[in-house]
């Protein structure tokens, strides 16, 4: 059992810790990138990239690293042993609750109001104003949290 948990909690550590990095590239020089050109054409990559991510290798790894956080969690809370059982449902809750969770209630509806504007006018470029100061601060919380998870779970690993 101790082979298939470590297998399991360092998945995760890998998973997460991905994620992290490209939450990362996004908070620190994509969406910065993006604020300086025009709207219509920010606009525009940022529909196209959410487009493509759905349909890329990205959803490959965000989504089955939840599925691994909740084995964590169970396992956690159904076999508690003190120092690591905290380890592993810090990490799990944080990138359950704070990376993926937080991407569904707030990063995509994001998306979907900006996929509806269209690329030009007044109502586009005060929409992406808005969108660029709070896509990004909820792409930071995704960042942390994921980063934090990582830690959470190679933390978790050495206590094996």
């Amino acid at each position: 059992m101790t082979l298939v948990l470590w297998i399991v909690l360092a998945a995760a550590a890998i998973g997460s810790g991905l994620v992290a990095g490209i939450f990362f590239a996004f908070s620190t020089f994509i969406m910065t990138s993006f604020a300086r050109i025009p709207a219509e054409q920010g606009i525009a990559a940022m529909n196209s990239i959410n487009v493509t991510i759905v349909r890329s290798p990205f959803m490959l790894l965000f989504v089955p690293t939840v599925v691994l956080c909740l084995v964590i969690a169970a396992f956690a809370f159904f076999n508690w042993r003190e120092g690591i059982s905290v380890w592993m449902l810090a990490g799990a809750v944080l990138y359950i609750f704070a990376s993926f969770l937080s991407t569904i209630v707030f990063n995509v509806p994001m998306n979907d109001a900006l996929a509806k504007v269209g690329g030009g006018g007044a109502e586009a470029t005060a929409l992406w104003a808005s969108y660029l100061k709070d896509w990004t601060w909820w792409n930071h919380v995704r960042t942390i949290a994921s980063l934090l998870a990582s830690m959470a779970f190679v933390r978790a690993l050495m206590l094996i």
